[in-house]
């Protein structure tokens, strides 16, 4: 496909999905697609002077917002979601063109969007806190919760829709409105969704609780600093992390953090080794390596190592590679950019230093100078070096062995960031270990399944490095809001706590 193909495509797609060409067509950011490396469109970016008016803005918006009913603001997201549902295919071409991801898994990236949106209605008749008995007659004690204002949401370019909505679709039935930084890499989707939100919002006759900004790492820096925000939930690397929450902390604000993974699956010998190979094989190269969650660690027991990895290599020969626009029988899409290929190789030049590369790894020539399409892949280790210990955003498998359980906990801990994991057993002692107190420290640990793919019903998020941070499910709603306890005296006589006297 040509340049002007794509182009074209682009600006069909944005065009379908309402958004108004003087964002894209002609800024002062040229977007590129991963599927060929040429640019499909040119956003314009946000200055220091734009960032404070929008936020101003949402502070305006933020006090009408925050005063409507729950359920009204659930309406809101009702209705966002069923425009989604609308243009989903339109929405998950755009996120293939921008991100490279393969079509099904751009149309399950709009489906988690629709998904969340759901989940966010039914929280809207539901937000509340607990009674609580006093120690004191004729009193109530009670929780409340209330809006906490403008949030600011910073995204990478891997999920470039579906993580904003984790966050937004909370906040919007929290009552706060939304500051959207998407990875410079990938803004046209966050164009989209800005444009079908406002839509939405209009024909209810409601003011905008959305705006988007553009811009690379110094704006995500000035929305970390922005006492406007009081609360920035940011996705990206731990080192993106260990600058941007100290900042945040600076001004006495919340940071949400969601970090890189290093993930890990033990396979013990009682594993049914079928199901183990094709789980490992969509964890670990699904979306090219490029999720937070890919498998990026393999701790098989010694018994079951040779048969189990011969059967992953053997799985490897037979990936479909290939530019996966219009074509569903591509399995594996291109990485980002060239820095995503460098440092894919740089891991691979280090790992043979000590260990053996069992297949893949080199780049595959689909006569498209600018896109970077590798083959995933295996790396066997003989033990969990400092390469292991990173994360590197590629698809690359290191193969470690254990001899039992505790040594296998001991590699599956022994990073410094704690994401996801999982184990492979029929041994439900096993399976609890691993789950249990002294199992597994990363905020996901899975059974049976592979450690990518989280549902949004529970909670999202990990330990260590990752970063502590809770988004979708579960009580993850909590972290939009702040919570005040109340006293209330149902009686004319004023007893103090602890039975303190003061007369």
């Amino acid at each position: 496909m040509t340049e002007i193909d794509l182009r074209s495509a682009t600006a069909a797609l944005m065009d379908d999905l309402g958004v108004d060409r003087a964002r894209w067509n002609d800024g002062d950011l040229p977007v590129r697609t991963p599927l060929t490396g040429e640019t499909i469109a040119d956003v314009t970016t946000t200055t220091g002077a734009d960032l404070d008016r929008i936020v101003t803005d949402a502070g305006s918006a933020f006090r009408t917002w925050a005063t409507s009913p729950a359920p009204a603001r659930g309406e809101l997201v009702r209705a966002f979601g069923q425009r989604l549902r609308d243009h989903r295919e339109a929405l998950a071409d755009l996120v293939t063109l921008e991100a490279g991801k393969i079509a099904s898994e751009s149309l399950g990236e709009v489906q988690e969007m629709i998904d969340m949106c759901d989940l966010a209605v039914g929280l809207s008749r539901q937000i509340g806190g607990l009674t609580l008995p006093s120690e004191r007659p004729g009193h109530r004690l009670m929780e409340t919760w209330h809006p906490l204002g403008p949030v600011g949401v910073i995204t990478a370019f891997n999920f470039p829709v579906a993580v904003w909505a984790w966050n937004a679709a909370l906040a919007l039935v929290c009552g706060d409105p939304v500051v959207w930084k998407p990875s410079e890499k990938t803004p046209l989707t966050a164009l989209a969704c800005e444009a079908l939100l406002t839509r939405t919002a209009e024909a209810q006759g409601v003011d905008l609780p959305l705006h988007v900004v553009v811009g690379d790492r110094d704006l995500g820096i000035a929305m970390a600093e922005h006492d406007g925000l009081p609360l920035v939930s940011a996705t990206g690397s731990s080192r993106m992390g260990a600058d941007l929450g100290p900042r945040v902390a600076k001004r006495f604000g919340r940071s949400l953090l969601e970090l890189g993974g290093n993930n890990a699956a033990t396979v013990m010998p009682s594993a049914d080794l079928e199901l183990t190979r094709r789980a490992v094989l969509f964890a670990a190269v699904g979306t090219a390596g490029q999720r937070c969650t890919t498998l990026r660690r393999l701790i098989v027991h010694e018994d079951i190592a040779d048969e189990l990895v011969e059967g992953i290599v053997k799985a490897y020969a037979g990936l479909s590679i290939g530019n996966p626009w219009r074509n569903n029988h591509v399995l594996v899409g291109p990485l980002i950019d060239q820095h995503g290929f460098d440092g894919m190789q740089a891991a691979l030049e280090r790992a043979e230093a000590s260990g053996e590369v069992l297949t893949g790894g080199s780049r595959v020539d689909l006569g498209l100078p600018d896109a970077y399409y590798v083959e995933p892949a295996v790396v066997g280790m003989p033990s969990q070096t400092e390469l292991v210990c990173e994360e590197t955003f590629a698809p690359i498998l290191y193969v470690l062995r254990c001899s039992d359980l505790d040594d296998a906990i001991d590699l599956n801990n022994g990073v410094p960031q704690g994401l996801s994991s999982a184990i492979f057993t029929h041994d439900l002692r096993e399976a609890e270990q691993f789950m249990g107190a002294l199992g597994s420290d990363c905020g996901i640990v899975n059974v049976n399944t592979g450690p990518s793919g989280a549902e949004i019903g529970g909670a999202f998020g990990g330990n260590k490095a990752t970063g502590g941070g809770r988004e979708a499910g579960s009580d993850a709603w909590k972290a939009y809001m702040r919570r005040a306890t109340n006293t209330i005296n149902l009686s004319d006589e004023l007893p103090l706590a602890q039975g303190v006297e003061f007369s």
